[in-house]
This record gives C-alpha cells, sequence and structure tokens, in this order.
C-alpha cells in the first residue's frame, strides 16, 4: 500500500495462494482442495497449516507437500477473526535507507520472526514534519497488533502525545517518556565506556566528530563525551559535526590535522565516520595509534572493511529487538505503561587506541 505518508510492506507471511498456471482455475487454493490432494480432512489441513500438535508425522509432511505443490498458504485473515490476531508487528521509521534504521529493522524483524509476527513497514515521508500522533494514527489502520516507532529525531510532540488504548505502543528512543514504553542501545553510557578506555591508556585531549546534530543518538553520544571529560575536569574542546558517513569523518579528521597539534586521541560517534578519520590522518602521514588514537561506535565495519581494526561499542541489536516486540506485543496481553529499558552496549578493543606519546 502506498500513500504520500510513505510505504508499508510486509517482510515475511501473510502471501494469498493462486492455484499454478497450469490449472485453469484462478480462485485462490482452499483447504478442500489441500485436503483432497493429501487425502486427509480440513480440519487436518488446518491444524497443519496453524503449527498444532496431534497429527501424524507422516500425515503432516503429505498436507505440506501437498501444499507447496498447490501454491497454498494459510489465510491470515481468517486466523485473525479466529483468534483476534493480526501476527503482525507495525514498525514505523523516518528514512529505512539510513544505516541505523537498517540494523534496526533487522533486529525488530529477527525477534518478530521468533514470534511468529511478520513486520509491517511505514516509512515516514522525508518531506513531511515527523509525527508520533500521526505516525501512530496511520498505523493503527493497518492489520498489526502492536506499534513501534523508531524516533531517529525527536518529534514535536514527544512530551504531549498519548498512545492508542489498547494497542501496544513502544518508541524506539533514549529518551523516557511518561506513557509510553521507550527501549533503546544506552548511546549514553556506550560513549562512557569509550571515554573510561581512553582515560586508562592516558588520553586526555579527546576531540569528537558528532552525527547530525537533529539525531537523538548523536546528542546522547555528545554529551556522554562531554560528561566525562568536564568529570574529569578537561575542558571539551568545541566538537566536530559530521553525517555519519566515512567521508564526513574524513573531512573532520583532516580538519583537525590542520588546526589541532594538542589532540592524542579522536573519538567518532559511529565506526563510519571512525574510519574516515582514520584514512584523513594516515593520508596526512600521522600513525594510527601511534601518534592518534581512535574509537567509534557500532562495530558496524566487519562486513565492509577487511580486517577489521578498530576499537569501538557493540550493541546488541537482536537483543533490543526482543525488548521492543515483547513491549510491543507482550506475551502475557499486559501493556506495559512507561517503562524504559536502555541496553549496555559492549567494548571491543582492538588496534586502533594506545597511550598517548610522551
Amino acid at each position: 500500500m502506498v500513500s504520500r505518508f510513505g510505504f508499508s510492506c510486509r517482510i515475511e507471511g501473510d502471501f494469498v495462494a493462486r492455484r499454478p498456471s497450469n490449472d485453469t482455475a484462478s480462485r485462490p487454493v482452499s483447504m478442500a482442495d489441500v485436503a483432497r490432494a493429501a487425502g486427509v480432512s480440513q480440519q487436518t489441513v488446518s491444524r497443519v497449516a496453524n503449527g498444532l500438535p496431534n497429527v501424524n508425522e507422516q500425515t503432516r509432511q503429505r498436507v505440506q507437500a501437498a501444499m507447496r505443490d498447490l501454491g497454498f498458504r494459510p489465510s491470515y485473515a481468517g486466523r485473525s477473526l479466529r483468534d483476534g490476531r493480526y501476527y503482525s508487528v507495525g514498525l514505523c521509521v523516518n528514512d529505512v535507507t539510513k544505516f541505523g534504521n537498517l540494523t534496526m529493522i533487522d533486529g525488530i524483524a529477527s525477534a518478530a520472526r521468533e514470534r511468529g509476527c511478520a513486520i509491517t513497514l511505514v516509512e515516514m515521508s522525508k518531506t513531511e514534519e515527523f509525527s508520533l500522533a500521526e505516525a501512530t494514527r496511520r498505523m493503527a489502520a493497518l492489520p498489526v497488533d502492536g506499534i513501534i516507532i523508531g524516533m531517529s529525531r525527536l518529534a514535536p510532540d514527544f512530551e504531549t502525545f498519548e498512545p492508542l488504548p489498547g494497542i501496544g505502543t513502544v518508541i524506539v528512543t533514549m529518551y523516557a517518556h511518561p506513557r509510553v514504553a521507550t527501549v533503546d542501545s544506552d548511546h549514553y553510557g556506550c560513549s562512557l565506556l569509550l571515554m573510561n578506555h581512553l582515560f586508562e591508556l592516558g588520553h586526555e585531549q579527546i576531540r569528537f566528530i558528532g552525527g547530525p546534530s537533529f539525531s537523538v543518538d548523536e546528542r546522547f553520544r555528545r554529551a556522554g563525551w562531554k560528561d566525562a571529560l568536564e568529570r574529569k575536569r578537561i575542558k571539551p574542546v568545541k566538537p566536530l559535526e559530521g553525517d555519519w558517513s566515512a567521508n564526513s569523518g574524513y573531512e573532520a579528521g583532516r580538519y583537525l590535522v590542520e588546526h589541532d597539534r594538542t589532540m592524542t586521541a579522536i573519538y567518532a560517534a559511529n565506526d563510519q565516520m571512525a574510519n574516515g578519520a582514520i584514512a584523513a590522518l594516515r593520508d596526512s602521514g600521522l600513525r594510527v595509534p601511534e601518534d592518534v588514537s581512535v574509537v567509534g561506535v557500532d562495530d558496524s565495519l566487519d562486513d565492509f572493511v577487511a580486517h577489521n581494526e578498530l576499537t569501538t561499542v557493540r550493541f546488541d541489536l537482536h537483543q533490543r529487538g526482543r525488548e521492543v516486540v515483547e513491549h510491543a506485543v507482550p506475551k502475557t496481553g499486559m501493556l506495559d505503561k512507561a517503562v524504559a529499558i536502555r541496553i549496555p552496549g559492549q567494548l571491543i578493543v582492538r588496534h586502533t587506541t594506545a597511550a598517548p606519546r610522551a
């Protein structure tokens, strides 16, 4: 379904079965068709289709083979009428193509799959102002059992937002909400992990390359960097702003090389920018980590950079996905109000940090 708001798609399941092209009939394949082909009752087909017990294994395999041959898929519409559930979780994000959103979708989709649910995905229009109320209204019009909203930037109605009664709503954000469950990786705590690691090595002049100023994650990572320095009574130098890309990290790294002679370490707010900063340092004749240490956040380079050496923080995105899905569609049926879950990251020490030069 396409609208000016974005698009909606089912990531898994929920297809209407059609007869193979060599069958002259065009109507959907029914349970009666499968029952005739497998030589069993429709009740047995229903039990196999819904994964229920008390079906002989040989019979189950025969029914499943008939389903495959005929192109049959269970009717989720009928299933929802029977037990009052759609077996789908609604997920609304700002920009699907951004790396942070892709990893969020991956974690949530994996957790939903474990619960036997599909994901109904809606992308917010990049030209419209993001609103929790509007996102919820549009998502609630779809066949979903719970609503998940990825808030990569602060919504203008965050403080006043009222969730719809009777449907679980979770916001993926570091900000706590008085009436809605919020779940996220700890974007403040990850900075403390990295800063303490650099402090233990003896660094004090630690520069920060942040992401876009509108990013909620960036705000908390920057706040952790700033607070860690101030607790050591070290005055923070004005941070630089990137756009999460390696190119922006490269430009920031070049600027620091040309204008900052006292820095001994760089903390980039994601691994892409950290990788760009490392390239800029090395192109300028500086060694990493012998001359300048560099750290990042998210541990995202393994699939893109051969022999990844970056010291970083790794987030358990699957755990975050499980927490988000559990609070959007709780197994107990009881909706949690205003719970705030922050999942700590794990410091991954590799080869881009060392003690500063004497």
